[in-house]
């Protein structure tokens, strides 16, 4: 399928997850704490599987083979390492909570005083986070935006709103207005490999996108752990690894 006009893939994939997490929000409101409970449950779970699914990309034979065997793993080890660093030292999780906290306010005209605050700004946080990374991490994602900006078709980009369009649901049904807010995180980051695609006019690199899948992957493990209840592991902390990935992997074959 050709898109009229490169980012309409995002835009699909935007007005999915819009719709997706309204529908969510409106059948969250009639569901009782233990449903909520069994459906956070069951997301974590899902999630767990996505996150198994990701990080095995560790694996893949071009990764392997720019950067040599027994390699991938510590590449995929330095980039959480790196990037965890450099995120605790920008205290990006902090930031996350008073940025939901400016956000929610904003959207709700008002502040929530008190422990309710926080458990909202939790909330909040827990959804925009979740869902940004499920919807932003993977080789649908990169893949599926660089082609629609090389004019080579939405055609993956389509079949990630279908899937984003469910997945919203079962989020906003259980957080709320974080997993809408996540269409923003949609449209960045699509819209930026987008943009990347028509300017560069060439696809990345299939081992750097198994690295950042991979990594993409484990951090998704650590947002399945919250949801959970296992750990609170500092997920936004370990955002920076993203970036860290692709470019350890182009030192790494450079130096090979």
């Amino acid at each position: 399928m050709d898109g009229a006009f490169p980012g309409l893939g995002t835009v699909i994939n935007v007005v999915a997850v819009l719709l997706g997490a309204t529908v969510g929000m409106v059948a969250g409101n009639r569901l009782p704490d233990r449903v909520r409970s069994v459906v956070t449950d069951c997301l974590g779970l899902v999630t767990l599987l996505v996150a198994v699914l990701s990080a095995l990309d560790v694996t893949a034979p071009a990764l392997a083979a720019a950067v040599g065997d027994g390699v991938p793993v510590l590449v995929v080890l330095g980039s959480l390492l790196v990037g965890g660093i450099v995120g605790s030292m920008l205290r990006i999780e902090q930031r996350l909570e008073s940025l939901a906290g400016v956000v929610q306010r904003w959207v709700h005209r008002r502040s929530v005083p008190g422990e309710r605050g926080h458990a909202e700004r939790e909330r909040f946080i827990e959804g925009w986070l979740t869902a940004s990374l499920l919807f932003c991490v993977g080789p649908l994602t990169i893949l599926g935006s660089l082609s629609d900006g090389l004019g080579r078709g939405i055609d993956q980009l389509v079949l990630k709103s279908a899937l984003d369009f469910f997945a919203s649901i079962a989020f906003a049904s259980t957080f709320g207005i974080g997993v809408l807010v996540s269409a923003v995180s949609v449209a960045v980051v699509q819209g930026g490999l987008t943009v990347v695609g028509v300017t560069l006019g060439a696809v990345v690199p299939e081992a750097h996108i198994a690295a950042l899948t991979s990594v993409g992957g484990l951090l998704l493990v650590g947002i399945a752990f919250r949801l959970l209840n296992i750990r609170q592991v500092p997920v936004g902390d370990l955002l920076p690894a993203l970036l860290v990935a692709p470019v350890l992997v182009s030192v790494v074959a450079g130096l090979g």
